[in-house]
């Protein structure tokens, strides 16, 4: 997954611009960095839903979830300069932003969790839920998906499958199998995952393990986005509580009012997470992040002190708040349920007219659209896939795939994205599919 629609040297024609500035990128960067596309895209600009590149072509932003209320909103960006201009230090001075930030951020949670730790990445805060996990419970053991990713800390790499498998998972973690309702055969999903976490738990006791937590995020978006039936979770964030561990849950990419009918993803699921992280989609791409958490986990980990330099800091805490005012102001979770289900619907339409389409999932403005070479086998189109990211890219739409055959295209764009951009989304796709046939 770690190669996913990943640029490759030679595989396109470039200009002596753009060698030369990818030249540049890997003479600095290094070779672990990736591009996307067989023909990367250099983009100068953000507006809304749009990126612009070095020549002011515009294209339509389908897969960046991180600019959450849209690129370069300028109630956000001006939240950012008119508190930059005045102060920005750490959180251990007094100041009325952090606190004014955190009010109105556990207002959006259930009043179970109630108190909120800031980090300045995603990867910072999912380190800080393991840390408080394993203090809290005494136990060592993780649970993840086949698929996961949670981070880039060394702790939380050995969390993240997704990373491929030059990263090592830790002796402690177990993986089972995502919730992919697509495969499993009709069998009671909830059940079955509940299962699986159920026999993870009991591998971890057989090596003298004592598990800690189970941590998902909770539209599974790297493992394929698997959203449905709403409830599923319930039963393994039980199965894992039993054992006196602990449901982390991660809303990096599905929270902040991106399923539409919920602020949050696990919320469709009815259940209370004993932590859940979030990422750089709270600031529109700011970074900072955090962990809001029960307090009673909090009390022992609490005696030791912690601290993060700029978690939490004075800017970050007015752009955290610019960026809830626009989501309320804007009315941005009822039109992610609304252009969500207009793009679902939309997608449902072109699977009629085209067979390499084989399911369509997801909730609000997260969804997974899986192409198959054949429906009735369910063979993955990864190839096929390939063409259709790369294809709609020559079209100025940007989008990327997922899951371990990475045949499944993640659409999740900015929230204000409108119907006209879903119908421009979807008339683009119809001809980019219309043009992989003969090829399929």
């Amino acid at each position: 997954m770690s190669m996913t629609n990943a640029y490759e040297p030679g595989s396109a024609e470039l200009n002596a611009d753009e060698r030369a500035l990818i030249a540049r990128r890997e003479r600095l960067l290094g070779p672990a960095y990736r591009l996307f596309y067989e023909r990367p895209v250099h983009v100068v600009r953000g507006e809304g839903v749009w990126l612009y590149d070095v020549d002011g072509e515009a294209y339509l932003d389908v897969y960046n979830n991180v600019p959450s209320v849209g690129h370069c909103h300028p109630h956000v960006v001006e939240a950012l300069c008119r508190q930059a201009r005045i102060l920005n230090t750490h959180t251990r001075y007094l100041h009325e932003n952090v606190l004014d930030y955190a009010e109105k951020l556990l207002a959006k949670f259930p009043a179970e969790l109630a108190h909120v730790m800031f980090t300045c990445t995603g990867s910072e805060a999912n380190d800080l839920a393991y840390r408080i996990a394993r203090r809290s419970t005494g136990g060592t053991g993780f649970i993840v998906t086949q698929l996961a990713y949670h981070g880039g800390t060394h702790v939380i790499a050995e969390l993240s499958p997704s990373l491929g498998g030059h990263v090592q998972l830790g002796d402690h973690v177990r993986t089972v199998p995502a919730p992919d309702a697509y495969r499993n055969g009709g069998r009671e999903l909830g059940a079955v995952f509940a299962n699986n976490v159920r026999q993870a738990i009991e591998d971890l006791r057989t090596q003298g393990i004592k598990p800690a937590a189970l941590l998902v995020d909770t539209i599974f978006s790297s493992d394929g986005v698997f959203s449905d039936p709403a409830g599923f979770l319930a039963e393994a964030v039980a199965v894992i509580r039993a054992t006196g561990g602990l449901f982390i849950a991660d809303e990096v990419q599905p929270g902040f009012g991106r399923t539409g009918a919920h602020m949050w993803g696990f919320q469709r699921h009815g259940i209370v997470p004993d932590m859940v992280s979030m990422g750089k989609p709270m600031g529109d791409g700011h970074p900072m992040a955090g962990l809001v958490v029960k307090p009673e986990l909090v009390r022992e980990f609490g005696k030791s002190r912690y601290f993060n330099t700029f978690g939490g800091n004075a800017v970050s805490a007015a752009v955290g708040l610019a960026v809830l005012e626009v989501i309320e102001r804007e009315g941005l979770m009822a039109n992610a349920l609304e252009v969500g289900g207009h793009l679902h619907n939309g997608l449902r339409q072109l699977a009629k007219q085209h067979s390499i389409i084989g399911d369509v999932r997801g909730a609000g403005l997260f969804i997974g659209l899986e192409l198959v070479r054949d429906r009735a086998t369910q063979q993955p189109a990864t190839e096929e896939t390939a063409r259709v990211v790369n294809g709609l890219r020559e079209k100025r739409v940007l989008i990327s795939s997922a899951g371990p055959n990475a045949n499944i295209l993640k659409i999740r764009p900015p929230l204000p994205f409108s119907k006209e951009n879903a119908e421009l989304f979807l008339s683009t796709m119809n001809e980019v599919l219309a043009a992989l046939q003969p090829h399929h």
